[in-house]
């Protein structure tokens, strides 16, 4: 489930009246296959239907989970495939429970992390607890994941209550990438005149938007200015993020993927269809941990390029990989950032960069929706 399509304004009024089915068709323009979440407007669906529940149905009849997201959009899985189209069913009714594949939540016992994640992987956020401490860590962790259920919360209590390590793969995966004083798996940072990186620190405050079943949503803020508009969908490989400085000196902002020694030459940079990509091979690649697959797109991207730094860094960090913008203070800047495991759901590189340059296909071609 990728990106967002969402119905053209003032098309549901059309449909019929209360208590009757409505059909919604989803037209793929690519030659890609489409498995990925799109959302209509819940007013636009209301005005036909009431306030009275929906249920969503497939073509083949089965029913289709969604969600209401705090943006005022009612959002839900399809399948199209290349050049093809297909249709969604609106009737009254009840909804089934759906599983919840997108979640997150503030951990204040474990330095108020923020950490969310999907049915492919979870991230973390580092607050303000973490730089009371006068602990660096900018960029956004990774945790990876081998299982579609849930699991942060039951490996913040085992952590935290029976000294179970986040750091040993028990079966589900692990915390085991190094982030440290970088920009880790996709922060986006300021760069100033001389094209040096202008780190973030920790988020001063949070809030969570959206908590699935599909979708999490969260926004950060800073105490710099800064903004960030974090969301990250069910079957998704990467998080959308926008970034918005209030003011600022810097003349232009880029995301970064830290490099580390251990694999010092395994980035892909290919600015032409906007991605980046990195096989991390993990903070103890002695101990069988396989490869993180970190990557990031960034269509407003003017360049790419590797910057080393003068010496390996904490973490044996070399350097980063970055997709440098023009930035204007007070605009939106959106990018797409995050990851696979090959002990998970991403095999090896060659499916790690088809998946990046998909993506880029789908936002450059959105899903058309209908009403028939």
């Amino acid at each position: 489930m990728k990106h967002i399509a969402y119905l053209l304004a003032g098309l549901l009024p059309l449909l019929a009246g209360c208590g009757h089915k409505h059909v919604i068709e989803i037209d793929n323009p690519s030659d890609i296959d489409r498995n990925e979440i799109v959302g209509i407007q819940l007013s636009e669906l209301q005005s036909v239907c009431g306030q009275e529940p929906v249920r969503l149905l497939a073509a083949d009849g089965k029913e289709i989970p969604y969600q209401r997201t705090y943006d005022g959009k009612m959002i839900f899985p399809v399948e199209v495939k290349a050049s093809g189209k297909t249709s969604v069913t609106v009737e009254p009714g009840n909804p089934a429970p759906a599983d919840t594949l997108a979640c997150g939540a503030f951990y204040p016992e474990r330095k108020d992390d923020l950490t969310w994640e999907n049915d492919r992987a979870a991230y973390r956020a580092y607050g303000p607890a973490l730089q009371a401490d006068g602990e660096h860590a900018y960029g956004y962790d990774i945790w990876t994941k081998s299982v579609t259920r849930p699991v942060v919360a039951k490996r913040y209590y085992e952590a935290l209550n029976i000294d179970k390590s986040l750091h040993k793969d028990f079966g589900d995966g692990m915390d085991t990438y190094t982030v440290g004083p970088t920009l880790g798996g996709g922060t986006a940072a300021l760069l100033d005149s001389l094209g040096n990186i202008v780190y973030p620190w920790c988020f001063s405050d949070y809030e969570i938007l959206d908590n699935g079943p599909l979708r999490f949503t969260a926004r950060l803020t800073y105490d710099s200015g800064e903004t960030r508009l974090i969301s990250l969908d069910a079957g998704e490989f990467l998080n959308r993020t926008s970034v918005r400085f209030d003011s600022c000196d810097a003349p232009s902002i880029a995301p970064g993927i830290v490099v580390h020694q251990r694999n010092a030459d395994g980035y892909t940079l290919v600015p032409g269809e906007c991605y980046m990509a990195y096989a991390d091979p993990t903070d103890n690649p002695s101990g069988e941990n396989g490869l993180i697959y970190v990557g990031v797109v960034a269509p407003q991207a003017d360049s790419m390029y590797y910057r080393p730094f003068d010496e390996p860094q904490f973490g044996e960090s070399v350097g980063h990989i970055l997709a440098a913008s023009a930035y204007t203070p007070g605009s939106d800047y959106v990018y797409y950032w995050g990851s696979g495991w090959d002990k998970g759901f991403m095999p090896d590189r060659e499916t790690w960069l088809k998946y990046l340059s998909d993506f880029n296909t789908r936002l450059r071609n959105p899903l058309t929706i209908t009403i028939k």
